[in-house]
């Protein structure tokens, strides 16, 4: 039978996992929405909100008790409570990303709070049961399929033992019995916080996360138990809405630096059960050798290579913060549409897919500020897609400045805010499927036709420039 049939028996080995190969709607995806989504929404204050709301000296701890009070009666349970999603209509946000371009969604399972956003059967802290009562993935999973997105989901509650340990001070240590009289009653904190471990040492210094996102550098050993639990509520998520990609927010899969369980990793568990019963299956993951990138797809965070890469590789960043930021909508820091349509030409130039997130406020709705950014992305696809999809890396992928002063990548990524901006004849080159045409896209257009000599060397000649909007790269076709 051939590697990647329904009924292929993928061990949980590198050895088996890296006959799988890349199933073909994902390398002709090119763009998806990351629907990054979840309890620290709440807030509306950024990013890892779950972890910074416990230190009483950072700018969103400070926040925290300003508007919510001292966490030690509630930190993480408050943000729950307070999450309800009223607004949320998934319909019309597929609907919205569908007439950007996107082919498919990336909806947050959990992230690294340990709140499951579907009616999860091993944890009972989920969406369903408190917060919004909605089985969040599922709706994800409705609305994309009925607007003809492909699925999948991500998950970064792995880290949650070393990442709530900040709360051991406040809430974190919590009992069942703690419950009495309270809206959480009759619900176990310790299936949430999972803090009746010995803590890394120097557990309360926030930055020491990043130097442990391996496991290393002391990080506190999680429990069978733990990893386990994580494992059963990842396949149960996976076998509720049958995702064709998913995403670990993690190096290279979840736990891959704990001793000891190498024999039967419960990640890789995870990436050939999973490749076992989709065909179409996608895995990503982050920090992945040349090795592991042939048995799953490697991921970069915020950042892009400066050469095409193989076997199809992915990057996911954000327009803003990740979960909602309200000051980045004050202070107008989003992306403009103009650059995210310059990333999405320069990751599928370099044999990539782009994965962006809008974020999404509280109520479950996007500001006005990013919903012009999607409606100016949409109307410059409406004209210039057949650019983007159908088409394959060129022999380079462009020429111009910016290319040579691109930094390589290292660890999970995070070049972008090094890259410089595009000038005068920066351009990236797509060549149709056929190959009869190839696509020159100039990232900062002048007025004035670039300079393509990597084009015109060939003897290929402009047949035709496409229409675009004030500011935005301009498509010129060669034949």
């Amino acid at each position: 039978m051939s590697v990647g049939s329904a009924f292929a028996d993928f061990a949980p080995t590198w050895e088996s996992l890296e006959k799988k190969t890349t199933p073909e709607w994902y390398k002709n995806a090119k763009f998806g929405i990351f629907c990054h989504w979840g309890i620290q929404c709440a807030a509306e204050d950024g990013d890892w909100y779950a972890r910074t709301l416990y230190d009483p000296n950072h700018w969103q701890g400070k926040h925290f008790r300003e508007r919510y009070g001292d966490p030690k009666e509630g930190g993480v349970t408050e943000l729950i409570r307070r999450w309800k999603g009223e607004n949320w209509n998934p319909e019309e946000l597929c609907a919205l990303y569908r007439k950007m371009g996107a082919t498919f969604i990336l909806a947050m399972a959990n992230h690294h709070d340990n709140f499951d956003n579907w009616n999860s059967t091993y944890q009972p802290w989920n969406a369903v049961n408190m917060g919004p009562k909605k089985d969040v993935l599922g709706e994800w999973s409705k609305a994309a399929r009925n607007n003809g997105l492909r699925f999948g989901t991500s998950f970064h509650a792995a880290h949650a033992w070393t990442w709530l340990e900040v709360s051991r001070d406040y809430d974190g240590l919590l009992t069942k019995e703690d419950g009495k009289g309270k809206w959480w009653e009759g619900y176990d904190p310790q299936q949430l916080y999972w803090q009746n471990h010995e803590p890394s040492p120097d557990y309360k210094n926030l930055g020491l996360i990043h130097r442990r996102w391996n496991w290393g550098d002391g990080a506190s050993r999680p429990s069978d138990e733990f990893m386990e639990n994580f494992r059963l509520r990842t396949m149960d998520a996976i076998a509720k809405y049958k995702p064709d990609l998913i995403y670990f927010d993690d190096t290279v899969v979840p736990f891959w630096g704990v001793a000891n369980i190498q024999a039967a990793h419960p990640g890789l568990r995870i990436v050939a059960d999973f490749y076992n019963q989709n065909p179409d299956a996608v895995a990503a993951g982050k920090c992945l050798d040349e090795r592991q990138r042939k048995a799953m797809t490697w991921d970069v965070e915020r950042g892009t290579p400066p050469k095409p890469m193989y076997p199809k590789w992915q990057t996911d960043t954000c327009i803003g913060n990740w979960h909602y930021e309200r000051s980045v909508y004050d202070r107008g820091r989003y992306k403009s549409a103009a650059d995210v349509v310059r990333l999405l030409v320069d990751v599928v130039s370099k044999n990539g897919n782009l994965c962006l997130s809008i974020p999404i406020r509280s109520d479950g709705t996007i500001d006005e500020k990013e919903r012009k950014v999607c409606e100016d992305v949409a109307a410059w696809m409406a004209v210039n897609r057949e650019s983007i999809f159908d088409t394959v890396p060129y022999e380079i992928c462009g020429e111009g400045p910016q290319i040579a002063n691109t930094p390589e990548l290292r660890g999970p990524g995070f070049n972008e805010g090094r890259i410089p901006r595009p000038a005068k004849d920066d351009v990236r080159y797509l060549k149709a499927k056929d190959g009869k045409r190839v696509y020159a896209v100039e990232l900062a257009p002048d007025g004035k036709t670039p300079n393509c000599p990597a084009l015109e060397s060939k003897g290929m000649k402009l047949v035709k420039t496409f229409e675009t909007m004030p500011g935005f790269p301009v498509v010129y076709m060669f034949e």
